[in-house]
């Protein structure tokens, strides 16, 4: 017992070529030797404890606190909602992203159904061939309040192009009230193979309306550049919400011009393409119809004839109207494109006005042109506009029927 204790005092005072201790450490030895030496006189310890306890207190070293997490303070319901920017949370922000997102979470997002096709590019016949397959669990038709019509179904059809060109497009055939379309229909792009891989293919989900402008239910986009076109492949995509809620209704080429010698002023409607389709069953069957508005006052109609089964016609005729050069400056002429119809009255596609009441600057811009290089025929491309719009800007399309 005494050569125990002997060691545990040793091992407790400080050698002469140590370091000297902090003060607070000392103080605990001291304290743990008394305590030692009162254990020694009331009770005799085993060894071990005795031997422990030494090594113990140079193990714990200096004695730390317990760290407990700030609490947060509590503030008004409405206080963290005045912080916040609107616009990083509204639906442009949001939109923003969508690249980022995956298509599960595109679908949950925006819940407009999902779009199944395929791409492949013939090495052979240098042209890059797209299948429209079908799509599924489409959003259901909007109402008159803007709620959606779950027990009514839409007329989908599939309009794609290749970015950046919008004009040479193609469409498929309109699927009568239904929500799990089944297209099946392929379409050729001839382009070479390089300049394949430059484009984006873009798909466009659209509900046909007979009675007004058609509606875009959600698009895809497929930059090229990113898929294997000579190998192949099919994609599900989630349809996306497109910037333009209405269908176009199509281009027409138009060439004008004026004789000042006879008076005569000749329009040449050379052809139309990518009209809105207005037969849900078969392609359309447009026509054009020309009316000469001097002021106000409706003068002359004329029509095309009608071009069955197709939204890119051909016609290339002629009109010929008599104005005299003092009318010539308060002349309009106004091109409304119809959808054949045999058993009801013809159905509405667009319409453009050119002359004194013109529809807009492209219009304006073509009369201008005109005016200025008579003798000459001046040819131009219009997109047409409804009915509504063009009966706001235009006093002359409200005096044609």
């Amino acid at each position: 017992m005494d050569f125990t204790l002997e060691n545990t005092m040793d091992s407790l005072v400080p050698k002469h070529n140590t370091p000297p201790l902090t003060d607070s450490l000392s103080e605990m030895s001291i304290s743990t030797f008394s305590s030692t030496q009162q254990l020694s006189e009331n009770q005799k310890p085993s060894a071990l404890m005795v031997s422990v306890k030494p090594m113990e207190l140079w193990a714990a070293g200096p004695r730390r606190e317990a760290v407990q997490p700030p609490r947060r303070s509590q503030s008004p319901p409405g206080q963290h909602r005045d912080k916040l920017e609107p616009c990083l949370y509204s639906d442009q922000a949001s939109g923003d992203d969508v690249d980022l997102l995956t298509d599960d979470e595109i679908l949950l997002r925006y819940q407009l159904g999902m779009l199944h096709f395929s791409t492949q590019y013939d090495l052979l016949n240098r042209h890059l061939g797209v299948r429209v397959i079908e799509a599924r669990d489409l959003t259901p038709p909007l109402s008159g309040d803007g709620a959606r019509q779950d027990a009514v179904h839409s007329n989908p059809y599939v309009k794609l192009s290749l970015l950046p060109d919008h004009k040479n497009s193609r469409q498929t055939g309109v699927r009568r009230k239904t929500q799990n379309p089944v297209f099946e229909e392929r379409f050729t792009f001839a382009m070479p193979f390089l300049e394949a891989q430059r484009r984006t293919l873009s798909l466009s989900v659209v509900d046909f309306d007979k009675f007004s402008r058609h509606c875009v239910i959600g698009k895809v986009a497929l930059p090229l550049s990113d898929v294997d076109l000579v190998k192949g492949g099919h994609w599900w995509r989630a349809l996306v919400p497109s910037s333009q809620n209405e269908a176009e209704l199509g281009e027409l080429l138009l060439s004008l011009t004026y004789l000042p010698s006879a008076g005569r002023l000749n329009v040449d409607v050379v052809r139309a393409k990518q009209l809105l389709q207005t037969d849900m069953c078969q392609r359309s069957d447009p026509f054009v119809k020309v009316q000469l508005v001097a002021g106000l006052k409706l003068v002359k109609t004329k029509k095309t004839c009608c071009m069955r089964g197709t939204i890119d016609p051909f016609y290339n005729e002629s009109f010929s109207f008599h104005v005299s050069r003092e009318d010539l400056r308060e002349a309009s002429l106004v091109f409304t494109v119809y959808g054949h119809n045999m058993k009801s009255s013809n159905d509405f596609v667009g319409r453009v006005v050119i002359g004194q009441f013109s529809t807009g600057a492209p219009e304006s811009s073509h009369w201008r042109r005109l005016l200025a290089s008579q003798r000459t025929p001046v040819e131009q491309w219009h997109s047409l506009r409804a009915r509504a719009e063009c009966d706001r800007v235009s006093p002359a399309s409200l005096e044609v029927v």
